[in-house]
């Protein structure tokens, strides 16, 4: 796979993430509305209050009972009876998105009677250990759970066996701690945010570390986080010895188990804490010490987990919200009612991934509007959260403005590798950046130069042009820039002084302001460049030279004829052209002549390489094939010849393909041989076909190739094209498109007498060519015509 198209994949699948935590918070928080609703009807129904004085009294229930709201709602609904859910309060049924089922058909408890229940049962567990046996004893009626465990997430994204049941101590003991790389499916279930529904335990054993011993105890499982969402810290598995997967009716039931015992285990883990304890009470006499803006923060979470608002456990006395409050009166206090400028900002995000990570968060800075002696001043703040624990300190950082502006001079002249001096001529006092010892190479330690000092710095070479400048800037209060050098242990460094002077009435200088900036880079980076360009242009001359050799090479050792010849009866159109890049000169040839019996020679072939040496092979290779051919040698020896020439040649790794064609005029029969070069091309009777390759390896590939030859009788009319592979390949296009494209290009442009190579070339070449093209166009006459070599 692409690497971007991965990358971008990744990306969306974030986002899908993303959106499915939202709709489940969504609904959860519909879902517990609903259930809010529906239990103040039931109080206002029965007692006949109104719906604040029924929310009251819910959330008084719930902190007497030591519940969470949710809960408290679910006993409400879970106390009613029967007949009361098919009396006038039947709207009162839970929410649709849980579910309900037949009561009295099947014999099975509805969803508000069957969570009331657990949730009264829930009140009276005590540890997580108590809450899985409870949460079993409920469920193995109803979804035929066998066994129970509850895992808590650790900081180091281990997990943590809190509560089990229906399992022995041993086996419990075996998977107390279970590391991520385990492969356990309740890491999958947590970082997900979604049950995992485990039905099928042959697939099932192949993705996922399953708890048991043997694995097949258990048949069907299910994992679901605690609460539902990316915000879960603890994970629910509920084991059953029975296969077959779970049925609607029990998922929606373990989906509801599980965010209703979230605010169970909650209550355990982190009690309440009174803010007149003693603790409390120790924590606020720290903040009232401290001299800057801190407020403590417990965050308050929704049935979901999700983190909804913090309250203000403790603050200094220089914390102010927007309604005056400061120090002690914000104890108690929301910080959405007290700040509700975080609401949404990146603040509140800040706040929510220290939490959840434990580092530090810093935000930007940011400007805030104080009143100070009833005058507004602008400052520049950035707010700090760390967690303690389940908690969060926040404190506000004023940035000093003047230590701020000082900051960014200071980065400014490391940027730029400026550095900025000042001498006042009158009291003699000099003033320099730290900057200026660096870019000078002088150590702090020996303090600032005087200005006529500062030449002594430079190289005699330049020494002069600059004292000569402080004169002028001295005696007459002329400005100047002067570039000079200096040496360093590191090495020659190239600097810039720029100075003024600020005079006095009577137009004496008395002060001087200057900058010095380091542009050792720069100069160096400017040397390079004209470097470069020298290398640049010698490398053009002598490409410019081995060009203007090698094409005269090729001219005086490839003539090409101005017009169409005959040899043997036969019309014979040549065209070559070079590549538009490099040389322009390669190693592809042709020959196209009368041998002593009458017979024609036709050759074309291509040497691999460009430049002064695929020239020189080429002229070996041409006319070592005319020689062994005019003096009898076959085609398919004059071939295995050429193959040893090239083997035993100064570069043993030159390559070449060639074909040899040799005509006789009197049978009309082209005898013919190739190696490793494209096929020929027959036009005949308007069809346009390759001919059959007979056997040959290109030359210089081996030590013992095997080349045959093949016959053709030509027939009158007949149009025969020998081209070099220049004139079909194309970069990133395969070899057979290039035949293809050829075949049809002839069909358009070859066919008939009037066929013209031009037109043909015109159609199957680019403008930017990259390699050689060479093209043997041989023609013979149609039926009826004179032979023109009669």
């Amino acid at each position: 796979m692409d690497s971007g198209t991965g990358a971008e994949q990744a990306a969306l699948a974030k986002v899908v993430a993303r959106q499915r935590a939202e709709l489940e918070r969504l609904r959860e928080l519909a879902a517990t509305t609903a259930v809010l609703e529906r239990a103040k009807g039931v109080l206002m129904a029965t007692t006949g209050c109104t719906p604040n004085a029924a929310h009251e009294e819910l959330l008084q229930r719930a902190k007497d009972g030591n519940r969470t709201l949710l809960e408290e709602c679910w006993i409400t609904l879970g106390e009613l009876q029967p007949h009361q859910q098919e009396s006038p309060l039947a709207h009162l049924a839970p929410p649709a998105r849980v579910g309900s089922w037949p009561t009295a058909a099947t014999g099975t408890m509805d969803l508000a009677e069957t969570l009331g229940t657990i949730g009264r049962a829930l009140v009276r567990a005590g540890s997580p250990h108590q809450v899985a046996g409870c949460l079993l004893d409920h469920l193995a009626p109803e979804v035929g759970a066998d066994a129970l465990l509850l895992y808590e997430l650790l900081p180091d994204d281990g997990l943590e066996l809190r509560g089990y049941a229906g399992i022995d101590p041993a086996l419990a003991a075996r998977w107390r701690h279970v590391s991520r790389p385990s492969g356990l499916v309740a890491f999958d279930a947590l970082a997900s945010g979604e049950p995992r529904w485990l039905e099928d335990l042959a697939v099932d054993r192949t993705r996922y570390l399953l708890i048991g011993d043997p694995p097949e105890r258990w048949l069907s499982r299910a994992w679901l986080p605690v609460p539902a969402g990316h915000t879960a810290r603890a994970a629910l598995g509920v084991l059953r010895r029975r296969d077959g997967a779970f049925t609607p009716r029990e998922r929606e039931l373990l989906r509801a188990v599980a965010r209703l015992c979230a605010g169970r285990l909650r209550a355990i883990d982190m009690p309440r804490e009174d803010p007149d304890s003693e603790v409390a009470q120790t924590v606020q006499a720290v903040f009232d010490a401290l001299p800057d803006t801190a407020i403590l923060l417990t965050p308050l979470r929704a049935a979901s987990g999700e983190v909804e608002d913090y309250r203000i456990d403790a603050a200094t006395p220089e914390a102010v919200d927007v309604f005056g409050r400061t120090g002690r009166s914000l104890l108690g206090e929301r910080i959405l009612e007290s700040y509700p400028s975080v609401a949404g900002e990146p603040l509140w995000q800040g706040y929510l991934e220290a939490l959840r990570t434990g580092v530090p968060f810093q935000s930007e800075p940011f400007a805030y509007q104080d009143v100070i002696d009833d005058v507004p001043v602008t400052a520049t703040y950035s707010v700090r959260a760390a967690s303690l624990g389940e908690r969060l300190l926040v404190s506000w950082l004023r940035h000093d403005p003047l230590a701020l502006q000082k900051q960014r001079l200071d980065d400014v002249q490391r940027l730029g590798n400026l550095a900025w001096a000042n001498w006042n001529l009158v009291t003699q006092e000099i003033s320099w950046s730290g900057q200026a010892y660096d870019v000078l190479g002088r150590s702090p330690a020996r303090g600032p130069l005087r200005l006529a000092e500062v030449p002594e710095l430079a190289v005699p070479e330049d020494a002069g042009l600059l004292a000569h400048a402080i004169a002028e800037l001295v005696g007459r209060g002329r400005p100047f820039d002067v570039p000079f050098r200096i040496d360093t242990p590191d090495g020659v460094r190239h600097l810039r002084m720029v100075t003024e002077a600020v005079t006095a009435p009577d137009g004496t200088p008395v002060e001087v302001h200057g900058f010095v900036q380091d542009l050792t880079a720069q100069r160096s980076a400017e040397l390079a460049l004209v470097e470069s360009e020298r290398a640049m242009l010698l490398q053009r001359g002598i490409l410019q030279a081995e060009r203007a050799l090698a094409t005269r090479l090729q001219h005086a050792l490839l003539p090409l004829p101005s017009k169409p010849v005959r040899r043997a009866g036969l019309r014979i159109e040549v065209a070559y052209l070079p590549s538009q890049a490099g040389i322009h000169v390669g190693g592809d040839w042709f020959s196209a002549i009368e041998l002593p019996d009458d017979s024609a020679l036709f050759v074309v072939g291509d040497v691999a390489g460009h430049g002064i040496d695929a020239v020189a092979i080429m002229a070996q290779l041409r006319f070592t094939a005319k020689g062994m051919v005019s003096t009898g040698s076959s085609l398919t020896g004059a071939l295995a010849r050429l193959n040893q020439l090239l083997l035993h040649s100064r570069d043993s790794q030159t390559t070449a393909t060639m074909v040899l064609a040799r005509y006789d005029p009197a049978r009309h029969l082209l005898n013919w041989a190739q190696a490793g070069h494209p096929p020929p091309l027959l036009v005949r009777h308007g069809e346009v076909r390759y001919l059959n390759r007979p056997g040959g390896m290109l030359l210089g590939a081996s030590a013992a190739p095997v080349y045959d030859s093949a016959e053709l009788l030509l027939e009158p009319g007949d149009r025969l094209l020998l081209y070099t592979d220049g004139l079909v390949e194309r970069p990133g296009e395969g070899l057979d498109a290039g035949f293809d494209r050829l075949a049809e290009a002839v069909r358009t442009h070859g066919c008939g007498e009037d066929g013209s190579l031009d037109a043909l070339l015109a159609s199957m070449l680019p403008d930017d060519r990259r390699d050689d093209v060479c093209v043997l166009d041989i023609r013979m006459p149609p039926e009826g015509m004179a032979d023109p070599a009669e």
